[in-house]
């Protein structure tokens, strides 16, 4: 059997109607992760869809098997929803990448220079954010074409633009 990984495909964010459903903002560009019959984890509990439908802005209502009051649904707001996906599981499209991917690759320059490493990945309204550990400090770098024009995962390395400014507060 594959190894697999747990990652985070949602996060509830409130409660809809009276009977156990919940809003689920979506963390995942694959909607079908949410299909009636779909095993996913709360974080504390395996749970099982029984019914979704969109709402719209990137959220759906999904119900949960084993949440059926406004109580139930309640006490799951602000808790995400995870999928195991095998290992090496990757996108469709060669240019996305999933976050377990990104962490814990090296960052470099365009010349091959190591920076640093990719310690975490925020997504922002507008895109997503590197977080890159370099001797110590942390620099946030939008993940856009321009600033981050490479990634390698078989080489577990990606290219950061020589900006100044961008790794670290010296103006060259």
């Amino acid at each position: 059997m594959a190894d697999t990984a747990r990652v985070v495909v949602g996060v509830i964010v409130r409660a809809h109607g009276v009977r156990g459903d919940v809003v689920v903002e979506l963390h995942s560009d694959e909607p079908s992760r949410f299909a009636p019959g779909a095993r996913l984890h709360t974080g504390t509990r395996p749970v099982a869809v029984t019914s979704s439908r969109p709402l719209g802005a990137g959220r759906l209502v999904v119900h949960l098997d084993g949440v059926e009051t406004r109580n139930d649904a309640e006490a799951l707001v602000g808790g995400s929803l995870q999928a195991e996906v095998p290992d090496d599981e990757r996108p469709g499209d060669p240019d996305e990448f999933f976050d377990r991917h990104l962490v814990g690759l090296t960052a470099c320059l365009p010349d091959g220079t190591p920076v640093g490493q990719v310690v975490d990945v925020l997504h922002g309204a507008a895109q997503d954010i590197l977080v890159i550990r370099t001797d110590g400090d942390e620099r946030l770098v939008p993940f856009v074409e321009a600033l981050v024009p490479s990634v390698s995962l078989d080489e577990r390395r990606l290219t950061i633009a020589d900006l100044p400014g961008l790794l670290s507060d010296a103006e060259d």
